[in-house]
């Protein structure tokens, strides 16, 4: 399982990515390997407000139907509409394919995630 450094995790097995004040946010690809193969997604509408803690999108593979956390709270500025059409990317790269990004409400949200070696710990277990 890749666990990239540079990203902060959840329990919840989503990732995020801070750049210039904006969070990108996906999920793992532990995520991914357990739900199997993805076939549809629900995604947020663009100005949507996310509440940390709070469910945002809906991913249904062959396997389960699965909610996704928001790690952070803030406005949607982007969603990534590539996965509409091919949910499967998920599958592919879920550190390439974000889900969402959003404009970053409150940086300290940020201190209760998980750092990459805590994520892989917790994911063993």
């Amino acid at each position: 399982m890749k666990t990239p450094k540079d990203l902060r995790y959840t329990q919840t097995h989503e990732w995020v990515k801070v750049e210039d004040g904006h969070a990108y946010i996906g999920i793992t690809d532990y995520a991914q390997d357990q739900l199997g193969e993805i076939v549809f997604i629900e995604l947020p509408e663009e100005s949507d407000d996310l509440e940390k803690g709070e469910e945002f999108a809906a991913i249904e593979s062959v396997k389960a139907a699965s909610d996704v956390m928001a790690p952070v709270s803030g406005v949607v500025n982007a969603v990534n509409e590539a996965l509409e059409d091919s949910p499967e990317l998920l599958n592919e790269d879920p550190y390439e394919n974000w889900i969402v990004k959003v404009e970053l409400e409150d940086e300290s949200e940020l201190e209760g995630l998980m750092s990459a070696e805590e994520y892989e710990n917790m994911s063993k277990e």
